[in-house]
């Protein structure tokens, strides 16, 4: 698998990821590789939409990520996908609040789980900020304007770690036209597409 030229999508939900990372998809002529974190939601019994204890949270992301990885590992050619390790990072540091209680050594471990597996797998991560209309749909994520821009903060904040050696870009937040969108990331990804070595 050549992992050095592999597009990653990363944002809040409902924010157009899938729709953008489709269409990306076609226009470079390449495979567009989906993620399957609603399966896994459903294969474990539970709702994403509602609130769960951190402990249940924590071994959700655990196969949300194993799972992502197997798909990912098993595309021969440069894709791009709607999903990354940073989303799943964001969203398990999204439910900690001031009285969660937390194993501490067992979220970094997963955090730094995360983050080698981003280095792994892509070469440039885009960030799709929030703007475009908010649209229900059965068992997505819960649509709570102000949610998603708490996990798009959180997205931000991730992508300048250190422990992230991949190069990312934020695609501006006035950009919701999706043939804008697409043209943005064409550009900045025909500008970067030369391999960078790993730090």
């Amino acid at each position: 698998m050549n992992t050095c030229m592999n597009i990653g999508l990363c944002g809040g939900h409902r924010t157009g990821k899938s729709t953008l990372a489709k269409a990306i998809a076609a226009r470079i002529d390449r495979p567009f590789v989906g993620t399957t974190t609603s399966q896994v939601f459903q294969q474990m019994g539970l709702d994403p939409a509602k609130p769960m204890d951190f402990p249940t949270r924590l071994r959700v992301q655990h196969q949300v990520l194993l799972a992502a990885e197997q798909v990912w590992q098993a595309e021969p050619n440069p894709f791009i996908t709607d999903r990354t390790p940073i989303d799943m990072m964001a969203y398990t540091l999204a439910d900690i609040q001031g009285t969660t209680e937390v194993n501490f050594v067992e979220l970094e471990a997963y955090m730094q789980r995360c983050f080698v597996s981003a280095n792994q797998f892509f070469s440039q991560l885009f960030i799709v900020q929030p703007g475009i209309p908010l649209v229900y749909e059965v068992g997505k994520a819960a649509l709570n304007q102000a949610y998603i821009e708490h996990i798009h903060t959180l997205v931000l904040g991730l992508c300048s770690d250190r422990r992230l050696t991949c190069q990312f870009y934020c695609l501006e937040r006035q950009v919701t036209d999706l043939e804008e969108r697409i043209q943005t990331i064409l550009t900045v990804f025909e500008s970067l597409s030369d391999c960078q070595p790993t730090k």
